[in-house]
């Protein structure tokens, strides 16, 4: 295993992130689209450091999702930090976060190795986000009015729209915004912060190749269900929306 390889971004993910100086105040492009490294250099503009930090965390989380840094791969800070045409502290910085995320683990004077997970991991995410979500959504289906339902329409949109791209990363987003405006309809940020952790922590990349890139009729079919459940808790049917919400998590391990 490579102790200094750097992922094989796109051209354009390292552009989002370049320009920092030493200094205080770096002028950078902006941030990387949403879920999604490829697409059109954005305009330049100033930001602090912390900024930076987030830019490069935001393009390591796309590059983790799509597939980019391979599981039990070692990342070197400065490797990374010429990548981006950036100083190494931020990328430090970045990637102890995705160290507390579970995503990577720290690996002394080499840097940081992308954990490998299995199916048996991901399958206990998924049931312990059913354990959370699933009684919260059944509670929500019996008290929210439909014309709420009917205010998340475009998010469940957005997630076919993603999935129709077969893009991981632009899916990934796209689906954690939809599960996370479900929630927030509780009432309880605490539930929302922790249950959009344990979603993102079920997207990390798996072992093997092909359960990194799942083919894009799995993400459609999914995107799927997020139409269908809103449908049923417009409706206000309560069969359906227990039906659809515990098939859903027990598919979120594909």
């Amino acid at each position: 295993m490579s102790a200094t390889r750097p992922p094989e971004y796109p051209r354009e993910a390292a552009e989002g992130v370049r320009g920092e100086h030493t200094h205080g105040e770096p002028t950078v492009p902006g941030a990387p689209h949403t879920g999604h490294i490829p697409g059109p250099r954005p305009p330049v503009t100033a930001v602090r450091r912390h900024s930076v930090r987030g830019q490069v965390l935001q393009a390591l989380r796309t590059a983790l999702v799509g597939g980019q840094m391979t599981p039990g791969e070692v990342y070197s800070a400065p490797a990374l930090a010429e990548r981006f045409g950036v100083s190494a502290t931020p990328v430090r910085e970045a990637m102890q976060q995705l160290a507390t995320e579970g995503a990577v683990e720290v690996v002394p004077n080499r840097g940081f190795r992308v954990i490998e997970r299995d199916a048996r991991e991901l399958a206990e995410l998924a049931e312990v986000r059913a354990l959370i979500e699933v009684p919260v959504l059944l509670r929500l289906a019996r008290t929210v009015p439909a014309a709420r339902w009917g205010e998340l329409r475009p998010l469940a949109d957005a997630t076919a729209q993603a999935a129709a791209t077969g893009d991981r990363a632009v899916y990934a987003e796209s689906d954690r915004a939809f599960h996370r405006a479900i929630l927030s309809l509780a009432g309880n940020g605490q539930l929302v912060t922790i249950a959009d952790e344990l979603h993102r922590r079920s997207q990390w990349p798996l072992l093997t190749p092909a359960a990194q890139q799942p083919p894009r009729a799995l993400l459609v079919a999914d995107a799927a269900e997020h139409s269908a459940l809103l449908d049923a808790l417009i409706d206000q049917d309560l069969d359906v929306v227990s039906e659809l919400v515990r098939e859903h998590f027990a598919g979120a391990d594909r």
